[in-house]
This record gives C-alpha cells, sequence and structure tokens, in this order.
C-alpha cells in the first residue's frame, strides 16, 4: 500500500491518455517524498486511480469537484434532486475522511469521490447489464481496486479485527482439496464485500479475491451501487422481498433466479468454490438503538445445503459475522425505491468465522422437513448472533480485545522495533 500523500508538499498529477479501448488513468505522485505512514494504519492509495472520462481526473478540492456538478445539472445532464444528493454525500465522506487524520483528506476525499462520480455517470452512457453468474472486472477498468480504495478510506484498521484465523486456514484448505464452502453471514451495509476483503487481503488473499457473493435487486440494479458490484464475482438473484415489487417483470426475474441456480450448481459441482450469502435476505436493521443480525430465512439457508449437498464435490456450511454498520448505516426501514441517502463514517471492523455448522447433529430426530429446515437456519443465525457480539466487544472495547486472543488483526504493518 502506498504512503500517503505528504502534507508538506502539494502532489502533482500525471494524467496518462488512455489507450484505445483503454480507460484514461490519472496517478498521484507526490511531489516530494511522502512520509512513511504509520506503522499500524493503512493509508489511502492514490498512485493508480482510472478515469473513464478524463474530466473527472481534474478536480482536487471539494469547489471543483461540485462545480462540475453545477455544470452537469445546468446543462440539463443532472436532475436538481440528484446534486442535492452528491453535495449531501460528499460532505459526510469528505468529513469522514477527515476524522481518520489521513493526510489532504480534501485532496484524498474529492479524488475517491471523483471516481465514484465518473463511474455513476458512465453507467447512464454506457449502462453495464449484469448476467446471472458475474466475474469481476478487472480490465480495462479495475473495478475491484475502485472499490476497495473507497471502503478502505473509512476503516479505522486500528480498530478493526479479523476472527479465527485458523478457521480461515481451514477453509482455504479445504478449498485447495476442491471442496466448497458457503459463508452464512448476516449483512450490514452495502460496504460489506470491502469489508471482507481488507479483514482478508493480508492473511488470505485467495478468500478475499475469489468470494463469489450472492447478489439481489439493489446492488445490480442501484446506479451508486452497480460500480462497486462491477468488482465482485456475483451469483445474481431476485429476493422474495422485491420479486413482485413490479408484476410485469415477475416472470422474467424467475427466469434469472432459474439460470442463477443453474450456474451455483455448475460451479458447486466443479468444486473449490467459496460463496457468500446473507440468509436474512437483507442488511441488518437497527432493533431500538441496537444492531444485531436479523433472523436468517430457512429457505434461503436450506437452499444452500440443498445445492451443496447435490454437488459432485463435498462442502460445508459456515455461519460468519460481520460487523460494519458505523461505516454506512442503511435506511432504518426497508424501500423499495432505490437512491438512498449516503451516510458514512470512519469506524472500526471486522468479521469473524463460526464453527463449522454440524448439519447431521443440528436435524437429528426431527422427521418433518419443515422442522428440520426451520432448526439449521436457527442454528446458523444463533451462531451468527453470539459471534457478533463478541465481534462487537472485540471492536468496539478495545481494552477488552487483549483477552480474546481469537480476534488478531492481520492487515496491520509490522510494528517498528
Amino acid at each position: 500500500m502506498a504512503a500517503s500523500l505528504a502534507s508538506s508538499g502539494r502532489p502533482a498529477l500525471a494524467v496518462r491518455a488512455a489507450r484505445p479501448g483503454r480507460s484514461a488513468r490519472v496517478a498521484v505522485r507526490a511531489a516530494a517524498p511522502a512520509a512513511a505512514p504509520s506503522a499500524s494504519a493503512k493509508a489511502v492509495d492514490l498512485s493508480d486511480i482510472q478515469f473513464i472520462n478524463p474530466m473527472w481526473g481534474q478536480p482536487r478540492t471539494e469547489k471543483e469537484f461540485l462545480g462540475i456538478i453545477t455544470k452537469m445539472v445546468e446543462a440539463g445532464k443532472l436532475p436538481p434532486k440528484l446534486q442535492a444528493g452528491w453535495v449531501d454525500f460528499y460532505g459526510n465522506y469528505r468529513a469522514a475522511v477527515e476524522s481518520s487524520g489521513v493526510d489532504s483528506p480534501e485532496l484524498v476525499a474529492t479524488k475517491v469521490q471523483c471516481t465514484i462520480a465518473d463511474c455513476v455517470f458512465n453507467q447512464f452512457v454506457d449502462p453495464y447489464t449484469f448476467p446471472s453468474a458475474h466475474s469481476r472486472l478487472l480490465e480495462p477498468y479495475n473495478y475491484y481496486a475502485f472499490g476497495q480504495r473507497y471502503v478502505g478510506s473509512l476503516i479505522d484498521f486500528d480498530n478493526s479485527v479479523l476472527g479465527h484465523a485458523r478457521r480461515w486456514d481451514a477453509v482455504a484448505e479445504q478449498l485447495a482439496a476442491g471442496h466448497n464452502v458457503v459463508l452464512l453471514a448476516n449483512h450490514q451495509t452495502e460496504a460489506d464485500p470491502g469489508v471482507f476483503a481488507h479483514m482478508l487481503s493480508a492473511s488470505h488473499p485467495g478468500l478475499a479475491t475469489d468470494v463469489i457473493y450472492v447478489a439481489g435487486d439493489r446492488v445490480v440494479t442501484d446506479a451508486l451501487c452497480k460500480p462497486f458490484s462491477m468488482g465482485r464475482n456475483l451469483f445474481c438473484v431476485h429476493s422474495k422481498k422485491h420479486l413482485g415489487d413490479v408484476p410485469e417483470l415477475k416472470a422474467a426475474k424467475m427466469e434469472t433466479n432459474r439460470k442463477t441456480l443453474v450456474a451455483m450448481q455448475r460451479a458447486f459441482n466443479k468444486g473449490g468454490t467459496l460463496v457468500w450469502i446473507a440468509p436474512s435476505g437483507g442488511r441488518d436493521r437497527p432493533k431500538g438503538d441496537v444492531w444485531s443480525p436479523d433472523a436468517f430465512d430457512a429457505a434461503a439457508v436450506e437452499l444452500m445445503r440443498n445445492l451443496v449437498n447435490r454437488a459432485k464435490q463435498p462442502g460445508h456450511l459456515y455461519p460468519m459475522a460481520m460487523f460494519s454498520y458505523p461505516v454506512m448505516p442503511p435506511p432504518k426501514t426497508v424501500d423499495k425505491e432505490l437512491g438512498e441517502r449516503r451516510l458514512t463514517a470512519w469506524s472500526g471492523v471486522g468479521i469473524s468465522l463460526c464453527e463449522e455448522l454440524d448439519v447431521p447433529a443440528v436435524v437429528e430426530g426431527l422427521d418433518d422437513k419443515d422442522a428440520a429446515q426451520a432448526a439449521l437456519a436457527h442454528a446458523a443465525w444463533s451462531a451468527v448472533c453470539d459471534e457478533y457480539a463478541r465481534l462487537d466487544a472485540a471492536i468496539t472495547h478495545p481494552d477488552k480485545r487483549a483477552a480474546m486472543p481469537e480476534f488478531t488483526q492481520p492487515f496491520l504493518a509490522p510494528k517498528a522495533a
């Protein structure tokens, strides 16, 4: 990870023209040698930012960035409502970046916001349609790096944790042996794939990049979500919550789901497939002022159990706890309309893997199919809830972390002797 921009010197921008068929790139390089970053914190890497439209490579300040937004409204290329939303988004994102203590926070916030605006507005010009099985796009534009840069700027790595590294070792070994692994996780924010990758990239890089997320409607249709989703491996499905939102599209959505199930079964038959799914069907919502995992849908858990069992290769189900809500909390209610307000903050985050689900033990003695499915979903959810409570404590109470050796920080740079 490159050093943060030196506060003692104004970084210089070098714009390289794109070759035909490739995106323009803007490389940010410090005009003077950059100061070394903290040994325990990651800096925001602006060394190889790409732009599809070179116009977005020019702004360096809030005024310059918002000036482009204003001109787009005046030209009729952007509705005034979206302008207001982006002004709000920029403001709270910049505040989050400033609270992180990074050097040149206005430049960092502006450059990252420019990459988002660039990718989002490109979707109106050249919209991407997700297939049932989507592989992350790295060329000519690296959407994975784009998403990791944004999410990483919101993570307080000093107060973030990875839970049960040895269990992640076991998952990596199972995948290497050709087995399949399904993570049954709670889901808190649009940033969760980025959080997952950041927590694992140092110790288990293959898990960070190769995982396939089961993605619902919003992340492949909302204009602000789509560019981030393009940088992830996805199995695209339409959840029961939104299947009938537009009645005339219900049949087409059901057909997409059928194709996705075929793609998933094919991947499991091949083996070595890691899948992340949120059996709750969406993001957790607070219960009063308390955040905890939403209940798992028994049908979703049963679907994954069935796919794994029918596969030609062995499979494993692992509950997984995710703590990320402070960096990008969702609305308190579930809304069908797209275009929700984006709030951001700089915060500690984490993931923690529970023990592998012992399916035979959970359903032993349950002859009724519905009862067995409900028991399996409850067992997975209960494990996630228990692990989430420990994960929450490890992140929000650093004084307790020393007595919780199962939580480590492999993503931190080694401290100087």
